[in-house]
């Protein structure tokens, strides 16, 4: 492995650093502002991991798989050392702030841990790293275990939000983060120990931010957070959502959409704004979860399958070509066949455009880890493949339905072939949904256009369609 140079002075203008960023969009958004926060001290981010003097993998933790994931992909980096320009390995990002002491014991090819209060020190850690600038290191900091900035402060969690200029990674599309952590307290998950209580941005802060990027060319805002429609109760007491929506609505953006509302939180009035804004999509993400009260219950979710039947039919009522997503979760403890059927009867009879499925993992600390009745991993795969299976006979049976329908389209890259234009409809995030592929018979398309688009092929995830004249 490449010897690392603790003593040495490296200007930060002669840095290169590369950020690899993992997991959910909000993990992106944080990557985004700590490029803008490395950028403003003078260093340069590049793609190319092998020509970087530091690599930052900015990791996901929120279920084992994501876990594996961010660990195979630090070590993959750490070889850069040897076969690359890399002199330093920093870790960010939620596993950083919840297992740094693992990190520290089991990964020593990593030189720094960054923790979710402390994004914005990222350029400081890599000039203490460097010892440069007086962030000597002390004489009696062992360097064979990492520089760690994992103390926790929920005061802290915004501040690099307000850090120098964001660099976005997108080209026709920004996410806008309206708060940080989360004040659910759902029993399976681990985020409110990683990233604390929900703390919301002004909506001032967030206006300024959405003009921003309206000057950086962007068409298409989409508003996140760990609980999108819980936005503002920290601030006011209420939920502010709607009313931030109205606001953004009169800016000129083509598209705004919000993820991760939850069924508690989709208020007549939001639906209303919805509906009334020609720039809001209709679109509602609405992780659900389950269907079965007995295990909702368990999940500490505050929503019962009455409440969430209500909620989608007044969308449905609202909207009625609204398009709806969801996330399920199979093999949670005391799951009985009875709970998986009332699970498989609903989404049968709620037919949601898209869905996502995820098989219960026991994170360490959360209160459905130690729940009795934990779930056969056999099982919770069958149940899994079912839920999938199920999902994907009720897309033969919608999709052929926008067959010879036109839509419009943002034509955003072209297939490696060279075949196809890519794009999305409406009814399509980026990301977590399918795309679409665009033959444009009479002309070339510009990336970053809308286009009207006629459907001629729907298979179960992907549509073909034309460019209308």
């Amino acid at each position: 492995m490449k010897a690392n140079k603790p003593g040495s002075a490296v200007a930060s203008t002669s840095l290169t650093v590369a950020l690899i960023t993992l997991g959910c969009s909000k993990n992106l958004v944080d990557a985004e502002y700590m490029s803008g926060v490395m950028a403003a001290d003078g260093m340069r981010i590049v793609e190319d991991p092998k020509a970087a003097s530091v690599i930052v993998v900015n990791t996901c933790g929120f279920i084992d798989s994501a876990k594996k994931e961010a660990i195979a992909t630090i070590l993959d980096m750490a070889d850069y050392k040897q076969d690359g320009n890399c002199d330093f390995l920093i870790v960010t990002g939620c596993m950083a702030q919840r297992y740094a002491a693992d990190i520290a014991a089991d990964l020593p090819e990593v030189d720094a841990i960054i923790g979710t209060s402390h994004y914005n020190d990222i350029a400081k850690a890599i000039r203490r790293l460097y010892a440069e600038q007086g962030f000597a290191a002390s004489p009696e900091q062992d360097r064979h275990l990492p520089l760690s900035w994992t103390d926790f402060d929920p005061d802290q969690t915004l501040e690099h939000l307000h850090a120098a200029g964001r660099q976005l990674s997108t080209r026709y599309y920004a996410y806008l983060k309206l708060a940080e952590g989360c004040s659910n307290h759902c029993t399976f998950c681990a985020i409110p120990a990683i990233r604390g209580p929900q703390r919301s941005r002004p909506q001032e802060e967030l206006l300024a931010e959405a003009a921003t990027i309206l000057e950086q060319g962007i068409s298409e805002l989409i508003l996140i957070a760990q609980d999108t429609t819980a936005y503002g109760l920290d601030l006011t007491g209420h939920r502010d959502l709607p009313e931030l929506l109205r606001k953004l609505s009169a800016m000129p953006f083509k598209r705004i959409r919000f993820l991760y509302a939850y069924p508690d939180g989709v208020t007549p009035e939001l639906l209303e704004v919805m509906a009334s804004a020609s720039n809001i999509l209709h679109y509602l993400d609405l992780p659900v979860q389950h269907a079965s009260d007995a295990i909702l219950k368990r999940m500490a979710r505050k929503d019962d399958s009455a409440h969430i039947q209500k909620v989608l039919d007044l969308a449905r009522t609202v909207m009625p070509d609204i398009c709806l997503r969801t996330t399920v979760m199979v093999g949670f403890p005391g799951e009985t066949d009875q709970d998986f059927n009332d699970l498989l009867a609903f989404l049968k009879a709620q037919k949601f455009n898209h869905l996502g499925c995820f098989i219960f993992s026991p994170e360490e600390g959360t209160p459905a880890s130690r729940l009795p009745d934990q779930v056969a991993a056999a099982i919770a795969q069958t149940r899994y493949n079912q839920v999938m299976e199920t999902q994907q006979q009720i897309l033969q049976e919608l999709n052929p339905q926008r067959l010879n329908q036109v839509y419009t389209v943002l034509v955003e890259s072209v297939s490696s072939d060279g075949v196809f234009y890519l794009g999305r409809c409406d009814w399509q995030a980026p990301e977590v949904d399918s795309l679409t592929h665009i033959l444009a018979e009479k002309q070339p398309l510009e990336l970053g256009h809308y286009y009207p688009l006629r459907i001629i092929e729907a298979d179960n995830y992907d549509y073909t369609g034309v460019v209308e004249s």
